[in-house]
């Protein structure tokens, strides 16, 4: 089997009304994809989509003509396309689901098939007001959530507090909370001050008491004594971080340096599929979680729910989830069906082989940039 071709569609999905991410300072009216298809001489094709791609085509002749089936290979090869340009494991994720397909077989089956289902949590995107942080809490757990994320702004800390705290308040202990700080996530031209170590850790103290279950990138990535010392004041509190980090390397530090309780590595858009596989089990060795960062595209969330429920991750599965603003249907416009969680808050691992991506070739067709 030869790898003929590698296309890559950029569709554009025009929101309106537009999303307002905590992340960014300005409102996001629209919605960029690439989707990654994998064409072989046998007629397998493989789908991928999560980072843009942005500049693929620079590297394109290292893939084609060679086996789609040769993975560490093509890991390799990404690696070194990603020192000189953008990140493409969309790229390996297309490969995976060739691979699956070959074998008849859900890629999750084939990194270890430890559960055909995980328990997700809501990650919300949006800052909002107590009070609309509650109502969108009581929809959460009505669709069938038991756990969500609430973002902290690092300027409105005070805000984000009462938010967490009211959620807290309304629903009980029974629901658990997470909190995402975004310290070591950037928008392009954001060169403002990260909050440093002392405000931070009366922030921690502030949400240990609202029991939490972790809270998210509290700190950049580098600042490992920081991040140890938060989990030492404060052991009722789980510390995450590693969604973004790019350097397999560094992440094997943190593990030697026992620095994270969870650890967050995306599949499509930091370290890729195999090495997320290698990273997840060693932090498993160390009695350490893996729950990879899932907030990207439905093919996206995918990838990492198979490399996840092989190796065993949890014990949540990141679902982006913010309605009204971030729904299933926009966050999926490019599949067949938006993926949803079942009535026990659970999202199951779909049983075709790859990696069950059905793509929507009128909503494709629709919003491709030509």
């Amino acid at each position: 089997m030869k790898i003929t071709n590698i296309a890559l569609d950029r569709l554009r999905l025009e929101l309106d009304p537009p999303f307002r991410a905590a992340w960014d300072p300005e409102p996001r009216r629209h919605f960029d994809v690439t989707l990654v298809r994998v064409h072989t001489d046998e007629g397998v094709t493989g789908i991928g989509s999560g980072d843009l791609m942005d500049g693929f085509e620079t590297y394109k002749h290292l893939f084609v003509g060679e086996d789609p089936l040769a993975i560490t290979q093509h890991v390799k090869a990404i690696e070194t396309a990603n020192f000189h340009g953008a990140y493409y494991w969309p790229l390996e994720a297309a490969l995976w689901d060739i691979i699956g397909k070959v074998h008849g077989r859900p890629v999750s089956e084939l990194f270890g098939n430890s559960a055909r289902k995980l328990p997700a949590y809501a990650s919300s995107g949006e800052l909002k007001s107590p009070e609309e942080r509650v109502k969108m809490a009581l929809e959460v757990r009505e669709a069938g959530f038991r756990a969500m994320k609430i973002r902290i702004d690092r300027n409105l800390v005070d805000e984000g507090i009462a938010a967490v705290r009211a959620v807290r308040e309304e629903l009980g202990d029974d629901f658990e909370i997470m909190v995402d700080l975004n310290q070591s996530w950037r928008m392009a031209g954001d060169t403002a001050h990260a909050s440093d170590l002392a405000k931070t850790r009366k922030t921690i103290a502030r949400l240990a008491e609202l029991d939490v279950f972790w809270v998210e990138e509290p700190l950049p990535y580098a600042d490992l004594a920081g991040l140890k010392q938060l989990r030492a004041e404060n052991p009722g509190v789980r510390i995450a971080a590693g969604e973004m980090h790019h350097s397999p390397t560094e992440l094997l530090r943190y593990l030697e340096e026992d620095v994270l309780d969870i650890y967050q590595m995306d599949v499509v858009l930091a370290v890729g599929m195999h090495r997320a596989r290698m990273l997840a089990e060693l932090a498993q060795v160390k009695h350490r979680q893996f729950t990879p960062h899932s907030w990207t595209n439905g093919i996206g969330v995918l990838a990492n729910l198979h490399v996840c429920a092989g190796v065993g991750g949890g014990p949540f599965f990141e679902f982006p989830y913010d309605p009204p603003g971030w729904t299933p249907e926009r966050r999926d416009f490019m599949l067949a069906e938006p993926l949803r969680i079942n009535s026990d808050g659970e999202l199951q691992v779909p049983d075709k082989p790859g990696l069950g991506v059905e793509l929507n070739e009128d909503a494709i067709n629709r919003w491709r940039i030509k």
